[in-house]
């Protein structure tokens, strides 16, 4: 058994520990805004993850959060009082908040389908904008959030929130797989076995449930291997430094059958060089159990990465475990406000389209029971 991963689900109750530790704000910083200013923030979509990534924003000394945007007041209501935020500017049109000359940057925390319509109009808008994964449900989107990159203010930020690019123990596994500490990876594999975090909400109008439900649908979410798994996709990604020539793989609904998505799936990719990568996920395993990660093996060592932790085994008597000190989503979003104040721009939409078309890659496998290749589904994107 494993200990529940350190996620957004779960570390609510302990948020309030991982604020504590703030990066020191650079000279730079002090020439880029003027003494006891914050970063205005705006969060488009007052959700469950909205009002946490938003938090944490607010909390942090660097930034304040001005304005909320949702379609339902009740969300909006419950995030004020998440966020801990008095006195809001409340929106119910993000177009109009996106409009205001007040807001320094945007958080996009709405269902996964709306992302690259919003992150198109924040891009027009020239905001900062972190925008949370997946890169849209469809190659279509996709391809949306890749043009909206190249149209980018060189002088903004465009961040996703794949948390662990910016997690200390993914970076230093990333660090000793780039000095050959364990040698050349010659096989990976990814797993998310977990319970089911959804909760359906019945509604009498028929379009506000499709929406309040989203996580449900395929059209909204994507099913679950895009809206989860893409994180696992995404530290393939980074690790592997390419992305999978094909998959195949099967999936299906055991226990959650009251919903358009799966509840368990399994796929192998082959990467270039023949490199195989298993992955396996579901969210249909019992209450307190889960087991959430990546494994790297190389010619002589292996990592294991996760949120909670890192593993490196060296040999047959040497394994060193390095513990993270909290939820890597502090690490991502306190990044992407020292970017802002440093004017270290980044500008992650390729990438990030490129991780959730690994997941679409798997979807296409298991809903269409063939091989599925990354040349015939999405030709040149790399």
């Amino acid at each position: 058994m494993k200990k529940p991963p350190v996620s957004r689900r779960n570390f609510l109750s302990g948020s309030a520990a991982g604020a504590a530790a703030f990066n020191i704000m650079s000279p730079q910083a002090a020439k880029s805004y003027q003494a006891n200013s914050k970063i205005s923030v705006g969060l488009i979509g007052t959700g469950n993850r909205g009002s946490y990534d938003a938090s944490i924003v607010h909390s942090d000394p660097r930034g304040r959060i001005t304005a909320l945007c949702d379609l339902y007041d009740d969300r909006i209501e419950k995030a004020k009082q998440t966020i801990k935020v008095e006195n809001p500017t409340v929106y119910h049109d993000f177009e109009k908040m996106l409009a205001s000359p007040d807001i320094d940057a945007v958080v996009i925390a709405t269902p996964p389908f709306e992302h690259p319509r919003m992150l198109e109009a924040a891009v027009q808008a020239k905001k900062h904008i972190y925008c949370e994964k997946p890169a849209g449900v469809n190659i279509e989107g996709a391809r949306r959030v890749i043009a909206a990159g190249k149209k980018c203010d060189p002088k903004k930020n465009l961040s996703f929130g794949f948390q662990q690019r910016y997690g200390p123990v993914y970076l230093e596994a990333f660090k000793r797989l780039q000095a050959g500490e364990i040698g050349p990876i010659t096989n990976a594999r990814a797993y998310w076995i977990a319970g089911d975090p959804f909760k359906r909400i019945p509604y009498p109008d028929p379009k506000i449930e499709h929406l309040r439900n989203w996580f449900c649908y395929r059209d909204y979410s994507g099913d679950f291997i895009v809206e989860q798994d893409c994180h696992n996709f995404d530290v393939l990604h980074w690790f592997l430094n390419t992305h999978p020539v094909s998959a195949v793989g099967r999936g299906g609904r055991k226990v959650r059958t009251d919903m358009e998505i799966l509840d368990h799936l399994n796929l192998t990719f082959t990467f270039p060089d023949e490199i195989h990568v298993n992955f396996e996920a579901n969210q249909l395993s019992p209450p307190g159990f889960s087991h959430v990660g990546e494994q790297f093996t190389g010619t002589k060592g292996v990592l294991d990465t996760s949120r909670q932790r890192l593993i490196h085994t060296k040999g047959p008597r040497s394994v060193e475990t390095i513990e993270s000190k909290r939820d890597i989503t502090y690490d991502g979003i306190e990044a992407f406000l020292q970017r802002i104040l440093d004017g270290d721009v980044e500008n992650v939409a390729q990438r990030s389209a490129v991780s959730t078309l690994f997941a679409i890659l798997g979807r296409t496998a298991i809903y269409n029971n063939r091989e599925a290749t990354w040349k015939g589904e999405f030709g040149d994107i790399a």
